[in-house]
C-alpha cells in the first residue's frame, strides 16, 4: 500500500490500513453498505482486471466498487485472473454500531479454495496442493522424497502421496492443481500443469514440519496417532505438506472446513505411471489441438450420469492400477451390468437425476447452501431407494464381491431425507432472503407468525370495503409502500367526504393520502410479522444445514458409492454399445490384443471401417519394429495399443475380439512432434527430453511405444540415435518396446536383437497408385511413399516430378546435388549424371580383365599396376 494516507486518515480509512495488512496478498473487498469497495493498489488493479471505473475520494485516494448482488461475477472474474480476494464483511449492525461498523474477513477467496455452484466444472476436480521442498529421507538408495497433499476444497476430498523427486511431475500434472502452495524461496516445480499455470502461494518453510503435522492431523480428526490412516515413517514429507495445507486452508475459511474427509493414501507402486507426455499423446483427458471435441479417451467412453460419476472415471482414468486382483474387482462389476441389459438400464434410470451430492453436502456443511441445493439434496435422496433396488436386484442374478460390498455399506439417508422433504418446501426458492423456505405445518412459531401476517393482509381487504361504505367514496383505496407503510389513498375530487378522524400522510398532485389509527395498529402487527417470519425462516434453514453438516461424512460415502456404480454402468453401456470384450488381466509379460481397435477414432468413421489389428508382446519378442508408408496408420496402432492398456488396467472392457494384459507398471507414448519456445528448447531437444525421460524410468514391466525417434536431426545422427535407444530398451530395460519408424537401417536391428523383429503396415501398390491397407503384418519394408504423400497433400506436379527423379538418383547412386550448375569435366573425377562423358581408360582396362583366369598373385600385381598408373594422371 503506499502512504498515500494521511497521518489524521479517517477511522474508515483506519480501519481498512488495519484489515488490508494482515492480507497483503489479497485483493480487499471492504463491505460498506450495499457496494464492495477497493482502494488505493487494489482499487488501480480491480478496475483494471474487472474494466470498472477508478475514481477516488475527496482526499485523492483511489477508489473502485462493486454492487454487493453483483459481487459474485466480480469475484469470478478475479479468481479466473489469478487473484487472491478477502471478502470484509459489516460483522454487526450499522444501526447498533457506536463508532465505526466492526469489520472482519469472513473468507478469502482463491482459484484453489472455491466453494461457489458454478464455478469450477462438475466433472473435474479443483485441487489446492501443497509439496515439500524434496529432501533425503529413507529410501531406495537413499533417493529424494517428495511429499504431496492434495485438497479438493468443493468436495471435501483429502489425499497424500510421497514420491521419487523424478515423479513429482508425473503427480502434479495428473492433479493439475489451480493453487500449488510451496514453502518460501521454492519456486513452482517445472511440470507442464496446463495452459495457465497454477497460483503460486508461498508458505513459511516451519508450517512443513513433519512433526507439527501429525498433531494437526491427529487433532482435527479425532486420532490418537496416524497408523490408522495407514502413514508409515518414510510418508513425513507427504504430512508436512498436509499439515502445511490445513494451517493455509484454516487462515482462508475462519469459520472452518467441516466437511473435509479422512485423507486416503495413494501409493504410487499401486497404479500404472502415466507421465505428461503420455496422457497428451495418448489425448486421454485433453485433445492435441486445443478446442477440438470428441478426440479424447474419456469423451468416447463418459456416459456417466451424476457429476461425482464424471469425476471418478476421469480420475480412474489418469490413475489406472497395478494390481490384477483389484482391477479384477472392478472388471467383476462391469461384466455383471454388460451381461444383465435390463438391470443396467434400471440402475441407470435411478441414477439419472442424481445430484452433485459431495459438493452440494460440502456447501451445507460450509452454511453456503441455498434453499434450492438443499432441496436438490432431498430429491437426489429421494431416488436412493431405486438405487437401491437396483443394485439388489443386479447382486441376486449375478454376484460380484464389489458389488456386493457396496449393496451391504449402502446408506439410504432415511433419517435426513424425511427431515428434508418435512422441512422444504416443494420448489424451495434461489435464496432464502426471498422467503417461502420452510413449508406449512414444520414449525409452530412460524405457522403462528404467518397467520397473523396473513390474518392482517385479510383485514387490510376488507378495511378498504368498510372504509368506501363509511365514507361514500367509491375510489377509496388501500396501498402500501416502503417509506409510508400503509394508507388511504382519496382523489382530490371527494376531499370534502374525507372525515374528521383521517390523518394526512401524503400529498400527491391528484390525490391525497390518509391512515387511522386503526390501520397503524394493524399495520405495525402485519410488518412485525414479516420481519419476524424472515427472521424464523433462517433460524430453521441454518438447523437445517446444520442438520447436514452433521453427518457429512454419511453423505460422502453414499456420494463415494454412487459414484463407483456410476463408473461400473457407464463403463458396461460403452462396453454394449461398442462391442468391447473383458481383459484378461494378469501379472505376466505377455500383453496379446487380436483385432484390437482405436477406441475414438473407430467412433469418428463409419462402422467397420476402421480395420483393427493384431500385436502380441512376449519375453521372445518384446521389441517390435514397425516400418511402412506414411499415412499407413502407425502412430494410430501405437496409440490403439497405449489406450487398450490404460482401459483395461483402470478396470474396463477393451475394444477389441480377445486381450491379455500383462499388467504394466508405466507407460511411456512418444509420438508427434512439438516445441517447447518459452524454454528455449528446439523440436529436436524436446524430443531428445522425452526420450532421455523414458531411458531412464522405463522398467522391465514398462511399455514404451515410440515414433520416429532421431528425425529431428541429420539422417546419419538420427540412424543412429534411434538404433542407440532400441539397443538400450532391448538390453538394458528389456521392457516391451514397438517402435514405428522410416529409418529403414533399423531392419537390420534383429539380426542384432535376440528379441527384437520387424513388423510393417501393408500397402497395395498398382502403378503408381498406392492403397493404404491400415494392416500390421510380419516383415520389414524399404519404402516409405513419402513422394506419394506428397502428392496427395498437393504439392505440385512438377515439385513431385522432380523429387521422383532425385528420389531415383539417390537410391542408385547414393549421392545427388539437384539443380547444382555443371563443374567444369575434372579426368580424375568420376560423375554421377555425367553417363554419356568419354570412358576412363582405367575403367575400361578393368572391364577387359578376365578375371576367372587370373590367379590371386596375378590379380594383386595388376591391381597395384593399375593404382600406379592411376596415381600418375
Amino acid at each position: 500500500m503506499t502512504g498515500r494516507v494521511a497521518e489524521g486518515a479517517t477511522p474508515l480509512l483506519q480501519q481498512y490500513r488495519e484489515i488490508k495488512a494482515r492480507h497483503p496478498g489479497a485483493i480487499l473487498f471492504f463491505r460498506m453498505g450495499d457496494f464492495y469497495e477497493m482502494f488505493f493498489e487494489d482499487a488501480q488493479l480491480g478496475a483494471r482486471l474487472l474494466n470498472i471505473t477508478l475514481t477516488s475520494r475527496g482526499d485523492g485516494v483511489p477508489l473502485a466498487g462493486v454492487p454487493v448482488k453483483a459481487a459474485a461475477d466480480y469475484l469470478r472474474q478475479l479468481v479466473a485472473a489469478g487473484q487472491r480476494v478477502a471478502i470484509c464483511e459489516q460483522v454487526e449492525d450499522p444501526r447498533l454500531a457506536k463508532g465505526i461498523v466492526r469489520r472482519e474477513v469472513v473468507e478469502t477467496v482463491t482459484p484453489g479454495a472455491l466453494l461457489v455452484d458454478g464455478w469450477i466444472p462438475s466433472s473435474r476436480n479443483n485441487w489446492m496442493v501443497a509439496v515439500t521442498a524434496s529432501r533425503r529421507a529413507a529410501g531406495p538408495a537413499g533417493s529424494e522424497r517428495v511429499g504431496v497433499a492434495a485438497i479438493d476444497l468443493s468436495t471435501g476430498e483429502f489425499s497424500l502421496e510421497t514420491a521419487d523427486a523424478a515423479a513429482l511431475e508425473e503427480a502434479l500434472t495428473r492433479l493439475n492443481p489451480a493453487e500449488l502452495v510451496v514453502p518460501s524461496g521454492e519456486s513452482c516445480p517445472p511440470a507442464r500443469l496446463s495452459a495457465r499455470p497454477p497460483l503460486l502461494t508461498h508458505r513459511e518453510a516451519w508450517e512443513f514440519d513433519s512433526d507439527l503435522a501429525r498433531e494437526e492431523l491427529a487433532r482435527r480428526f479425532g486420532l490418537t496417532s496416524l497408523d490408522g490412516l495407514g502413514l508409515e515413517t518414510a510418508d513425513a514429507p507427504a504430512v508436512g505438506a498436509a499439515g502445511a495445507l490445513l494451517r493455509y486452508l484454516g487462515e482462508l475459511q475462519p469459520g472452518g472446513v467441516p466437511h473435509l474427509a479422512r485423507p486416503t493414501v495413494r501409493r504410487s507402486e499401486r497404479h500404472l505411471w502415466i507421465d505428461e507426455m503420455t496422457r497428451r499423446n495418448l489425448e486421454l483427458v485433453e485433445p492435441l489441438r486445443a478446442g477440438t471435441r470428441g478426440a479424447t479417451l474419456l469423451e468416447a467412453i463418459d456416459v456417466t450420469l451424476t457429476p461425482m460419476g464424471a469425476r471418478l472415471l476421469r480420475a480412474w482414468l489418469l490413475s489406472p492400477l497395478c494390481d490384477p486382483v483389484a482391477i479384477a474387482r472392478r472388471l467383476d462389476a462391469v461384466e455383471v451390468l454388460t451381461r444383465d441389459g435390463r438391470g443396467r438400464a434400471r440402475l441407470r434410470e435411478a441414477l439419472d437425476g442424481v445430484r452433485d451430492l459431495e459438493r452440494l453436502a460440502g456447501r451445507a456443511a460450509a452454511g453456503r447452501a441455498t434453499p434450492r441445493e438443499l432441496g436438490g439434496l432431498r430429491d437426489s435422496f429421494g431416488r436412493l431407494p431405486d438405487v437401491l433396488e437396483s443394485l439388489a436386484a443386479l447382486s441376486e442374478r449375478d454376484r460380484s464381491v464389489a458389488l456386493g460390498e457396496l449393496e451391504a455399506q449402502f446408506d439410504l439417508m432415511t433419517d435426513l431425507a424425511a427431515e428434508l422433504g418435512a422441512a422444504l418446501e416443494e420448489r424451495p426458492p434461489a435464496l432464502q432472503a426471498d422467503g417461502g423456505v420452510i413449508r406449512v405445518g414444520y414449525d409452530a412459531e412460524l405457522d403462528e407468525l404467518r397467520g397473523l401476517r396473513d390474518g392482517g393482509k385479510q383485514y387490510i381487504a376488507t378495511l378498504q370495503q368498510r372504509e368506501r361504505e363509511r365514507t361514500g367514496i367509491s375510489s377509496l383505496k388501500v396501498g402500501f409502500n416502503r417509506v409510508f407503510g400503509y394508507y388511504l389513498e382519496i382523489s382530490n375530487a371527494h376531499a370534502a367526504k374525507v372525515p374528521a378522524d383521517y390523518e394526512r400522510r401524503q400529498t400527491l398532485a391528484s390525490a391525497e393520502r390518509y391512515v387511522t389509527p386503526e390501520l397503524k395498529s394493524y399495520e405495525a402487527k402485519v410488518l412485525g410479522a414479516e420481519d419476524r417470519i424472515a427472521v424464523r425462516e433462517g433460524e430453521l434453514f441454518a438447523a437445517l444445514r446444520s442438520r447436514v453438516g452433521s453427518v457429512i461424512a454419511r453423505v460422502q460415502r453414499t456420494a463415494r458409492a454412487l459414484a463407483r456404480l456410476d463408473v461400473w454402468s457407464a463403463l458396461a453401456e460403452s462396453a454394449v454399445q461398442h462391442r468391447y470384450v473383458r481383459p484378461e488381466v494378469d501379472d505376466g509379460f505377455t500383453l496379446s490384443l487380436r483385432q484390437s481397435r482405436h477406441a475414438v477414432i473407430e467412433r469418428l468413421m463409419p462402422r467397420e471401417q476402421f480395420i483393427p489389428n493384431d500385436v502380441r508382446f512376449a519375453e521372445s519378442e518384446r521389441v517390435l519394429l514397425v516400418t511402412g508408408p506414411n499415412m499407413a496408420g502407425k502412430s494410430t496402432i501405437l496409440r490403439q495399443i497405449g489406450l487398450c492398456v490404460v482401459l483395461a488396467q483402470m478396470g474396463s472392457f477393451v475394444p477389441a475380439e480377445a486381450a491379455r494384459i500383462g499388467v504394466v507398471d508405466r507407460l511411456f507414448t512418444r509420438v508427434g512432434a512439438s516445441d517447447n519456445l518459452a524454454r528455449g528448447q528446439s523440436t529436436f531437444m524436446v524430443e531428445m527430453s522425452e526420450t532421455s525421460a523414458i531411458l531412464h524410468n522405463a522398467t522391465a514391466r514398462s511399455l514404451v511405444l515410440l515414433d520416429e525417434i532421431g528425425r529431428g536431426t541429420s539422417t546419419y545422427d538420427g540412424v543412429a540415435i534411434a538404433w542407440a535407444v532400441t539397443e538400450h530398451l532391448h538390453d538394458r530395460a528389456g521392457c516391451k518396446t514397438m517402435f514405428a519408424t522410416h529409418y529403414h537401417e533399423l531392419m537390420q536391428l534383429p539380426e542384432r536383437l535376440e528379441h527384437a523383429r520387424n513388423l510393417n503396415v501393408a500397402v497395395r501398390e498398382t502403378g503408381d497408385t498406392v492403397v493404404f491397407l491400415h494392416r500390421l503384418e510380419a516383415g520389414g519394408t524399404d519404402r516409405s511413399y513419402g513422394i506419394h504423400v506428397a502428392g496427395l497433400a498437393g504439392l505440385p506436379d512438377e515439385v513431385v516430378g522432380r523429387a521422383r527423379e532425385i528420389l531415383a538418383t539417390l537410391e542408385g547412386e547414393h549421392r545427388v546435388v539437384p539443380g547444382a550448375p555443371p563443374a567444369p569435366a575434372d579426368p580424375g573425377q568420376l560423375t554421377l549424371f555425367a553417363a554419356d562423358a568419354a570412358p576412363h581408360p582405367v575403367i575400361e582396362e578393368i572391364r577387359g580383365l578376365d578375371l576367372d583366369a587370373m590367379t590371386p598373385l596375378e590379380a594383386l600385381n595388376r591391381l597395384a599396376e593399375l593404382q600406379r598408373r592411376a596415381e600418375e594422371r
